[in-house]
């Protein structure tokens, strides 16, 4: 079966460096061939004929997969799909396409969906001592969002939503939220390199108004200010990847 680009605009080539395109390709592979966590993947240079691609690229491709999770390489023994879980869903999920649009606007649909809820409980549930992790973690966001500090930004950004999602005392809602933000950051290193999407500086204000609204002890109030806050990022992302496509960089 042909491999077809995940994302299929024209004049692809010209805003997306090779390997990330040799990546997606493999996941789209991957997919096709309905290979499962643990199967063993061809080497490197089968890949690159596979991929249509030079193995250097192949190699490279290789190494974005395995640091987001994708793949397992081990010496002496070769590549395979990484572990995931052992239900059906599992399996499913580890076919998730981190560059495909209509996977990550599903992707944001289930995460505003997951996220509000999780605000919602938080603000009928939480502790002082939670509280005081949510007030923190969204006033750090949002001093590094107006800082425009990235770095410093996603490691507030994931300490806030983890301590909303254990303000909402619900182990299934905190190991949905967990895994709906590993999902986004895959799609964020193949998509942005890391880079945010959007504004950093209005999500953090975000932040701080959900952190609020959840502290004064209003579930609906959070519920709307956190499905905005998805929202929010979901227009963001649109727009980056238009911009992407119009206005490539040289």
């Amino acid at each position: 079966m042909a491999l077809e680009a995940a994302v299929p605009e024209p004049d692809d080539h010209r805003y997306r460096p090779g390997y990330e395109l040799a990546a997606e390709k493999l996941l789209m592979h991957i997919a096709e061939q309905n290979l499962r966590p643990g199967d063993r993947l061809p080497t490197e240079q089968g890949l690159a004929e596979i991929l249509g691609t030079t193995r250097n690229v192949t190699r490279e491709a290789v190494k974005v997969l395995a640091a987001i999770g994708r793949l397992t390489v081990r010496r002496g023994a070769g590549i395979f799909v990484a572990a995931a879980g052992t239900t059906r869903a599992d399996d499913e999920l580890a076919h998730y396409q981190p560059t495909d649009m209509e996977h990550v606007l599903m992707l944001l649909d289930y995460r505003r969906v997951v996220e509000s809820e999780t605000a919602c409980k938080a603000a009928t549930t939480a502790t002082p001592i939670e509280l005081r992790a949510i007030r923190e973690t969204a006033d750090e966001s949002a001093r590094a969002g107006a800082l425009g500090d990235v770095h410093a930004f996603g490691r507030a950004d994931e300490q806030f939503h983890h301590a909303v999602a254990i303000a909402a005392h619900n182990l299934f809602l905190q190991s949905a939220v967990a895994t709906v933000r590993r999902f986004a950051a895959q799609s964020d290193v193949l998509l942005f390199h890391g880079d945010a999407p959007g504004s950093l500086e209005a999500a953090g204000r975000q932040h701080v108004a959900i952190a609020a609204a959840i502290a004064d002890g209003d579930p609906d109030r959070a519920t709307d200010l956190m499905a905005e806050h998805v929202a929010t990022t979901q227009r963001q992302f649109e727009r980056r990847i238009r911009n992407r496509l119009f206005n490539p960089h040289p």
